[in-house]
């Protein structure tokens, strides 16, 4: 579907340009877009591995597994039925922690380790897709950044004297929207049940 919605875009552009005469503008802001796409895409990669760099020498060091730990009360109510102290578990509060870092590149792998470890914890009868898993695509959907680390990377990369200046409206938002999916997807949980 993404592919038609892109290969729509490109047509409407060119029909238009042809039909405007504008033929020159649309090839100069097609090399001109994908320079700088390439020249955000370097500058980008130098944030982002900078910040996986320091996750995994936090998880190396310990860190991770600290805050996975303080996580791990919270993500245990909010993900039933996964083992406290399974690999699930570990891995989805390490995923909720690069999250909360604004790492979701590095979220990702962990994010993927957790879902095959509840595939792999879960009861041969349980239903597929069971609540935990619903639940964690959920949190990691709509979660919470302390640090949202890739807009004040885009925010820098564009001349912002102060790129994380829109920490707190990030914070306000980000939870407001975490709020919103859990009661949703509770209020779901309860028609599915009665259903």
């Amino acid at each position: 579907m993404l592919n038609k919605i892109w290969a729509g875009m490109i047509l409407i552009s060119f029909l238009c340009a042809l039909a405007t005469g504008r033929m020159e503008a649309l090839s100069k802001a097609v090399l001109t877009g994908s320079q700088r796409a390439v020249e955000l895409t370097f500058s980008m990669a130098g944030m982002m591995c900078a910040w996986t760099g320091l996750l995994k020498i936090a998880q190396q060091g310990g860190l991770t597994a600290i805050l996975a730990r303080v996580l791990r009360p919270a993500v245990s109510r909010l993900l039933p039925g996964c083992r406290p102290d399974g690999e699930a578990m570990q891995a989805a509060s390490l995923n909720i922690t690069a999250n909360l870092l604004g790492l979701g590149n590095a979220a990702t792998p962990l994010g993927i380790a957790a879902m095959k470890a509840m595939v792999r914890e879960a009861p041969k009868r349980e239903e597929m897709p069971n609540r935990a898993m619903i639940r964690f695509v959920v949190l990691n959907t709509a979660s919470i950044q302390l640090m949202p680390t890739y807009i004040a990377t885009l925010r820098a990369q564009y001349g912002s004297a102060a790129p994380f200046e829109i920490a707190p409206a990030v914070w306000v938002v980000s939870a407001a929207a975490l709020t919103a999916a859990l009661a949703m997807c509770r209020l779901l949980e309860g028609r599915r049940l009665h259903g």
